[in-house]
């Protein structure tokens, strides 16, 4: 049965990506439809940053393809991407860091996934200006979230025969909500005797990670730590162009690169694909077309190896749809 996938376009690369990444799922042969929706910055003129419909789409099909949506920072719109994590209850963030071959880093063995709470803590954005000169931000840790990532962390490491499972938090200092976060890691772990089972304050973690990255396995951990240590752990496999996420919840699944939407090359058709590309083998993997995705990644693969046809952020020249039809070629 041909699964209806919802397709939100973004703005800055995001329509360059998501085309080119849509046209290489059909090239495959993979049995998805698409209903796609422009969102962000390219429908803000239409007075809705999402559309009604794409909602409604979403809440039919509980599968989303989302390419990146522009932030404003300091000021504007809140982000939609927390937006629609919350609004979706999408508690786990997975965002699997691992070495290619074909791309030279100083750190040819990584292997990481990071699961990241995905609904509360720093990032829920909640601020109250005290007075002219201060400002409050809301942390908040409750059991129930710390519970779903902490076991889904562990579920995912015995399912995909991983050996460790990190625990990453500042409870020396936020000892109440970090705190609550490492005890209930430690109680979880007791369930999974078969798993080790460590933690690390972050700062340490960050500089260990640019040391013996080979050190971890899967992570977990509140929020903001999450959304800052995948970016690094992206830095060790090449950049952000190359790490793939999914945004998993008990109903609805939403899958999307975690880079932004690079307004600055908009429009250029230089942009990477890869990490949405792969983000979409990760929801290929979630509707049972495991195959279909690794026939993409093998196929990418070898784009990669070859070397000739490459991105500029890869160090080729080559355009986005060049790149793409390189590895619909590979198929």
């Amino acid at each position: 049965m041909t699964q209806k996938i919802t397709v939100l376009k973004g703005d800055g690369i995001g329509p360059e990506i998501s085309d080119a990444v849509m046209r290489i799922l059909q090239a495959a042969g993979s049995d998805v439809e698409f209903e796609c929706f422009e969102v962000g910055e390219n429908a803000a003129q239409n007075g809705e940053l999402i559309p009604e419909a794409a909602f409604t789409s979403f809440e039919a099909n509980h599968i989303m393809l989302k390419a990146p949506i522009t932030t404003p920072i300091g000021k504007g719109f809140r982000s939609l991407n927390v937006m629609l994590r919350k609004r979706y209850d999408l508690y786990a963030n997975i965002r699997p860091a691992k070495a290619n071959a074909a791309v030279k880093t100083p750190f040819p063995n990584v292997d990481i996934v990071t699961f990241r709470e995905n609904t509360e803590d720093l990032y829920i954005g909640e601020e109250t200006q005290v007075d002219a000169d201060t400002v409050h931000a809301l942390k908040l840790i409750t059991r129930k979230a710390s519970e779903q990532i902490i076991r889904d962390a562990f579920t995912y490491a015995r399912t995909h025969q991983r050996k460790k499972v990190t625990c990453v938090h500042k409870a020396n200092i936020l000892k109440l909500s970090d705190g609550m976060f490492l005890d209930i890691f430690c109680d979880i772990a007791k369930e999974f005797p078969d798993i080790e089972a460590d933690d690390k304050i972050i700062d340490a973690l960050c500089m260990r990670l640019v040391m013996n990255p080979g050190d971890f396995d899967v992570l977990v951990m509140p929020n903001l730590y999450g959304d800052i240590v995948s970016d690094l752990t992206a830095g060790l496999i090449g950049g952000l162009g190359l790490l793939p996420s999914a945004n998993i919840g008990s109903e609805y699944a939403m899958f999307e690169a975690v880079h932004g939407s690079a307004p600055d090359i908009a429009g250029q058709h230089i942009a990477n694909p890869t990490a949405l590309l792969w983000s979409a083998c990760m929801m290929l993997e979630s509707i049972d077309q495991a195959d279909c995705a690794k026939r993409i990644r093998r196929a990418v693969d070898q784009v990669l190896m070859q070397g000739t046809c490459l991105t500029p952020d890869l160090h080729g020249n080559a355009s986005t749809e060049a790149y793409r039809d390189a590895i619909i070629a590979a198929l």
